[in-house]
């Protein structure tokens, strides 16, 4: 199903509980977007996640939902109310988090580096023109298919896969194997201690360093959507880029073809989880 803010690959008769969600990896441009910008196409793409939807297939019997819009121009990985008063006018009451003050609210102020993408504000209506455009439609679809993943199985895995540049992680690991997936549960409230557990575990049986929630928790879609009690298991993935593309470029290195078959592989392992409690039913 293909939607002017997003691309749904649903198949009739799912044969797993999962959703995979792919909210940064949108690369259709508005071309007023753009011409508006102070910066060019490859700086604006610096805050893509470039290329992560090329890892999910149809292979995997799940919904698998791709943004098209870029980040750059909304983050689908914000709360609606995210809004930025350096940026858009008329922004009346809220408090402004760290990541509003940094430019990163749900319509960005700047991509990677602080680069500034437009000079000057735009209007609160402009603002929320995208939000109905790229926002509402993408959370919308996520919504639904979590439903209907849910009536049908009782249980729902939502895996909303990023990527991370590689200098995010700064010094952070310098003690020990830097990690190639961060994974992020806000702190165990997105999903039960066996499914983290799980995941970290499909990912290192696949030859990946694996750390949890360190520098990356999870963003709105893991904490909106999370919820463990109802049925929900959800957990943000986050790969290093640098392991499969040029970040100066934006294009993906020579060895780029077998690094997603290895992710591919891993989601594929995702999709089959089963709770602890039908696998000792089962055994």
């Amino acid at each position: 199903m293909k939607n002017k803010a997003y691309t749904l690959d649903y198949i009739d008769s799912p044969r797993s509980c999962a959703v995979f969600s792919c909210p940064h990896s949108g690369t259709d441009y508005p071309a007023d977007f753009v011409r508006n910008s102070c910066l060019s196409p490859a700086q604006l793409r610096s805050s893509e996640d470039a290329f992560v939807d090329r890892f999910l297939g149809d292979a995997l019997g799940a919904p698998v939902l791709k943004a098209r819009f870029p980040r750059a121009y909304v983050d689908l990985n914000r709360a609606a109310g995210e809004m930025d008063p350096a940026l858009v006018r008329d922004i009346k009451g809220g408090a402004v988090n760290p990541r509003i003050a940094a430019g990163l609210g749900v319509v960005p102020r700047v991509v990677a580096n602080g680069q500034v993408i437009q000079l000057g504000k735009m209007t609160r209506s402009e603002a929320l023109q995208r939000l109905d455009i790229a926002y509402h439609p993408y959370h919308q679809a996520l919504s639904q298919v979590i439903k209907q993943q849910l009536a049908r199985f009782g249980i729902c895995y939502l895996f909303d896969f990023h990527s991370m540049p590689r200098s995010a992680l700064g010094g952070k690991f310098s003690t020990k194997r830097r990690p190639d997936v961060i994974l992020g549960d806000r702190y165990g409230t997105a999903c039960d201690a066996w499914f983290g557990d799980a995941v970290a575990l499909a990912f290192e049986a696949a030859g990946f360093e694996v750390a949890r929630n360190t520098p990356f928790a999870g963003g709105y879609i893991t904490r909106h959507y999370g919820a463990p009690k109802k049925g929900i298991q959800a957990i943000q993935i986050e790969i290093d880029r640098g392991l499969y593309m040029d970040e100066k470029s934006v294009r993906p290195l020579p060895e780029f073809d077998r690094f997603a078959k290895r992710i591919s592989g891993v989601a594929a392992r995702l999709a089959r989880l089963v709770p602890p409690q039908k696998a000792m039913a089962a055994e």
